[in-house]
């Protein structure tokens, strides 16, 4: 009767030890509401990525990935379900890089994007150190202003920009007409977000400059710069974002093809007349991916501040 009893304790031991509480945790997870709707949530956002990929690898224009479905049965016809094309084939990527102006586009984009993003970055730093290191006359509504215009759709602005930019500056159809649209729409969100991550620099820092001689410009360019690299490139991803997905703004600024960035280039393979899915979703594929590795290059600098510790206690 003993050993029994030793036995039962032993098992109970086991069933409360620290590895069976781990396992007991990730069961309970995994069959709860809230994984069943994680998962339900990825695969409407990977399903249609699964089709793109599929289109793009298919070798063929049409959406009808496996043709004919009437004779493979309930089973069959869900599988087909699943965007797998019936052979493999790079055709569509060979022809998007060699039969058609894709470069050209890819060229213009990464010009206006790069544009775009040394403008906004110049203009949104120094604007965002003005407004968080100085009190002068309009600072308060200036923000707000900033702020407000985030409230409406940039579509509101297409009239107003396209007088300004095209009557009165003659800067239509071109790059750098193209990039000031894009700089100043991008503009208010950068200012804000830059202006709150400096708020957050201490102030000692400028003060022991300052009392070493250094100018304000100094301190802009070697002290605070350096320290909000961060946010900087936060905010330099999203105004080369803000630029290199954009498509309405760029199709109507954009009259020679020649200039059409990817955006508008890729309208062109998708229309009334014609359908070439295959070379659309190639050319989806092959614009994410300078994005993708921007993304990776900054990664470092989106993890956390570098000015814990710049200031001793």
């Amino acid at each position: 009767m003993r050993q029994i009893l030793t036995q039962n304790q032993s098992a109970a031991g086991a069933l409360e030890s620290p590895r069976w509480r781990r396992l007991k945790s990730v069961l309970r997870d995994v069959f709860s509401w809230r994984f069943a709707l994680l998962v339900f949530a990825s695969l409407v956002v990977i399903y249609p990525l699964l089709w793109v990929v599929s289109l793009a690898f298919s070798g063929q224009q049409s959406l009808q990935l496996v043709q004919d479905t009437r004779d493979l049965g309930l089973w069959g016809q869900l599988a087909a379900l699943v965007p797998l094309p019936e052979q493999w084939s790079l055709q569509n990527f060979r022809a998007v890089l060699t039969e058609q102006p894709f470069m050209r586009w890819l060229l213009n984009s990464v010009v206006v994007a790069a544009g775009t993003t040394v403008i906004g970055l110049v203009l949104s730093c120094t604007a965002a150190y003005a407004f968080s290191r100085f009190r002068f006359p309009g600072r308060n509504r200036g923000l707000m202003l900033f702020l407000v215009s985030q409230m409406f759709p940039a579509v509101l602005m297409l009239i107003p920009l396209y007088v300004i930019v095209v009557q009165w500056l003659g800067l239509g159809n071109s790059w750098l007409g193209l990039i000031l649209v894009y700089a100043i729409t991008a503009l208010p969100f950068c200012v804000w977000m830059l202006k709150g991550y400096f708020d957050t620099l201490p102030f000692e820092i400028e003060e022991s400059a300052l009392l070493e001689g250094a100018s304000r410009l100094t301190i802009f360019y070697r002290i605070i710069l350096p320290l909000a690299r961060p946010a900087i490139a936060v905010t330099g991803l999203f105004s080369f974002m803000t630029a290199w997905n954009e498509f309405i703004l760029a199709s109507i600024f954009m009259d020679d093809e020649a200039l059409y960035t990817v955006p508008v280039g890729l309208r062109f393979f998708v229309s009334d007349y014609s359908s070439e899915w295959g070379y659309f979703a190639a050319g989806s594929i092959l614009v994410s991916v300078p994005v993708i590795l921007l993304f990776l290059a900054l990664q470092r600098f989106l993890v956390s501040g570098l000015s814990a510790g710049a200031v001793k206690g």
